[in-house]
């Protein structure tokens, strides 16, 4: 009995060997790929995103490969290379890909237990699975050993554990020892304890089951079993091991020096690189330092504001000498690096299309400087009303208050909305469209009659990224190129002219202006820096979004305030909201730093007007005079109404418009306001509805008592007794 079962033990085994035989010839003369270790090292040492200092702005957990935190094998501990060998490899040194004695104690434990044990896959079979993934399967265990055999004719063994221990794979989706370090104890891996990097060695053996953030599963004994192991081939005391009891493992969640998180992504998603090839590292124009302050600044002002229903910020800041971006920053209440994830945290406001507001007004009124407005330019700020669709809109200034006849300097600094609807009306919204989208803003894709006169007030939605861009044409002298994110020396960016310098110049004089902005905004007030600085405001529909930017000679700060989920806010304006953090963004960009005042172009001519717009009409001689700033061919103009140069064009009503009878109001005193654009104060104008001739009318209104039906109404301009204009036809209707 005892012979026949020797001669069954010693057949199984030649019967095995020659089946490995047979299997190992077979895949071998099948010709595997011959693997290019250093190809796969170039794509695993992928380009870093640094900020202009150097300090890393991403952590890569989302790539196969950890493309960033690679160390050296000498830069990785003794100890912690030595405990991933016990545990993992104990004879990594002698075999070359496959442990074969490993191998055949897992086989014959699973003949006798019928399970298998865990240890048989060398680091160079863990290595050739991180290359080559394959379902998990008896046959892919087989290719793993040939294809581990192949690599170690090819590659030494040092730097096949280099890249293990940089590749490894943990939970979370880190990979390698540096990012394992950072993520459980937000150290580096030569500053780590005993207890912690035998921690590392143990949490690798099952990924998705050990984490230690989670706590679901203990290691303690297997720490203390790895350690013994190490005392065992003397790599570790027996203090040191003793000592590990009382120690215990405290974690510490990943913290990068800089948060950038939204700007790495528009890094990534936009930008080509090409710069950058054959780099180790993208080096980008983030102020690190900056970006930390900004982003403090702006999370304590949207904890200031909790009681205000307000819960996202966003912030960008701008070197516009070089068009540099220092800072890009959006943050939300709560969330915190470990929460990007989370609904609204991951969303870059600095990217999302919003409502503005008032901030578009300077590039409206620099359109109207332009065509021959100029800073003295008298508009008329009185109630207004317009039509909307088929029915009419009542438009008002955001104080309810009407301030009757000021200049354009006053409209301007004041962003009062009723005089920025008459500078839409000259410039039109169709050339004022289009040079918005020459200044950048590409979310505004629907047509001008879409928007209509509405623009003038924001009606259309643009990103702060767009906005921040835009405004660099006034602090550039009017001339328009794109922002620059890294540090590398492109093809030099494209440059377009907006505006002439004399324009840009005035825009920034009105909006660094405290005078001009008086009547809404006080003299003093978080608006009025120490150095000159041009600031606008902007206050959306429901106040679901508030805007503040500015600029002074070198820097261009923008900042939004408002809820991804585009709910209005409790009266968060871009005054009581976003203002008090560019007050201390410049604060802070002007401490300890040389100022000057904004460019004032040399070509602009120097007068003195009156200082009430009334006395400019009577022509008085006697009036208090201020000092203002023309365009040269302009001077002659300073005194010009608004409508001079305008289209003549029925305003009021408009074609198509649907009015009703109001029941509260007798019908013989109900009334209709019809206006034209265009018309002086002096012009007289013939009014024909419903091809009927009325008395000549002086001025450009005209009270129509109201009647059912439908009607056309048509218009002649008399100026000194010669016709000078005539109106198509509007048709409207009164039910």
């Amino acid at each position: 009995m005892k012979h026949g079962g020797t001669l069954r033990r010693w057949s199984a085994r030649l019967l095995m060997g020659t089946l490995v035989v047979l299997l190992s010839k077979t895949a071998w003369d099948f010709r595997w790929p011959v693997i290019d270790f250093h190809a796969i090292r170039a794509e695993a040492e992928n380009l870093q995103i640094v900020d202009r200092h150097g300090k890393p702005l991403t952590f890569s957990y989302r790539d196969r490969w950890n493309t960033v935190d690679n160390l050296a094998l000498h830069d990785i501990p003794e100890l912690l290379r030595q405990a991933f060998l016990v545990a993992e490899d104990q004879r990594f040194l002698e075999h070359h890909g496959v442990d074969w004695l490993a191998r055949g104690n897992a086989l014959w434990q699973r003949l006798r237990l019928g399970r298998g044990t865990r240890g048989a896959s060398t680091i160079t079979e863990q290595v050739v699975r991180m290359l080559h993934p394959r379902p998990r399967s008896y046959w892919s265990k087989w290719i793993e050993g040939l294809e581990a055999l192949a690599l170690e004719t090819r590659v030494n063994k040092a730097a096949i554990l280099e890249l293990y221990l940089n590749q490894v794979p943990y939970s979370s989706n880190r990979r390698g020892v540096v990012q394992a370090a950072r993520f459980y104890f937000n150290r580096d891996v030569s500053t780590l304890s005993v207890k912690e990097m035998l921690a590392l060695a143990v949490l690798v053996r099952a990924p998705s089951k050990f984490d230690l953030h989670e706590g679901t599963v203990p290691i303690a004994e297997a720490i203390t079993r790895l350690a013994r192991a190490l005392v065992e081939r003397r790599l570790l005391d027996e203090a040191s091991a003793l000592a590990l009891r009382n120690y215990e493992v405290v974690l510490n969640s990943a913290r990068l020096p800089v948060r950038a998180v939204h700007f790495v992504e528009h890094i990534r998603a936009h930008t080509t690189l090409e710069a950058a090839r054959n780099q180790t590292k993208i080096v980008t124009t983030l102020d690190g330092t900056l970006q930390h302050f900004v982003e403090d600044l702006l999370e304590n002002r949207l904890h200031s504001l909790s009681s205000k229903n307000i819960e996202h910020a966003a912030a960008i800041v701008v070197d516009t000498q070089t068009r540099e971006i220092l800072a890009w920053v959006s943050v939300g209440a709560g969330c915190a690096e470990t929460e990007y994830e989370a609904s609204g945290c991951k969303i870059d406001m600095v990217t999302v299309p919003r409502q503005p507001g008032s901030a578009l007004k300077p590039f409206l009124y620099g359109a109207a400087l332009a065509q021959g407005w100029t800073p003295a330019t008298i508009i008329e700020d009185s109630p207004y009303s317009d039509t909307v669709g088929t029915g009419i809109h009542h438009f008002h200034n955001y104080s309810h208050t009407h301030y009757g006849k000021v200049t354009l300097r006053t409209a301007l600094g004041n962003s009062l909305n009723i005089p920025a609807l008459h500078a839409i009306q000259y410039v039109t919204p169709e050339k004022y469209l289009g040079l918005l989208r020459t200044l950048g803003f590409q979310s505004l894709t629907r047509a001008a009659d879409f928007y209509d006169e509405g623009l003038a007030l924001g009606s259309g939605e643009v990103s702060l990224l767009e906005l921040a861009r835009a405004y660099t044409v006034f602090a550039n002298r009017g001339i328009f190129a794109p922002l620059k994110m890294t540090l590398y020396r492109d093809a030099p960016a494209e440059k377009t002219r907006i505006y002439s310098d004399g324009v840009a110049s005035l825009i920034g004089d009105i909006l660094s202006d405290p005078w001009a902005r008086s009547l809404e905004f006080g003299r003093g007030g978080v608006l009025h820096l120490p150095t000159q600085t041009a600031v606008k405001t902007g206050t959306s529909t429901d106040y679901r979004d508030a805007w503040a930017i500015g600029y002074n000679h070198r820097y261009l700060v923008g900042i939004w305030m408002g809820n991804a989920d585009y709910t209005p806010t409790d009266g968060v304006t871009g005054s009581i909201g976003p203002a008090l953090v560019l007050r201390g963004i410049f604060n802070e960009l002007t401490r300890n730093a040389e100022t000057a005042p904004l460019y004032l172009s040399p070509q602009l001519v120097v007068k003195d007007v009156c200082l009430d717009p009334e006395d400019v009409e009577t022509h008085k001689s006697d009036c208090a005079v201020r000092t203002e700033y023309f365009l040269p061919e302009e001077e002659a103009r300073a005194s010009a109404p608004v409508g001079a140069s305008e289209r003549i064009a029925i305003f009021r009503p408009a074609n198509g418009l649907e009015m009703a009878y109001d029941p509260r109001i007798p019908r013989e005193k109900q009334a209709f306001e019809m206006r034209l654009t265009g018309v002086l104060a002096t012009d007289e104008v013939e009014w024909i509805i419903d091809e009927k001739h009325h008395a000549r009318a002086v001025g450009d209104k005209f009270v129509w008592h109201m009647e059912k039906g439908r009607h056309f109404v048509a218009a002649v301009v008399w100026r000194n007794g010669v016709v000078v204009g005539k109106t198509a036809q509007h048709a409207f209707q009164v039910k």
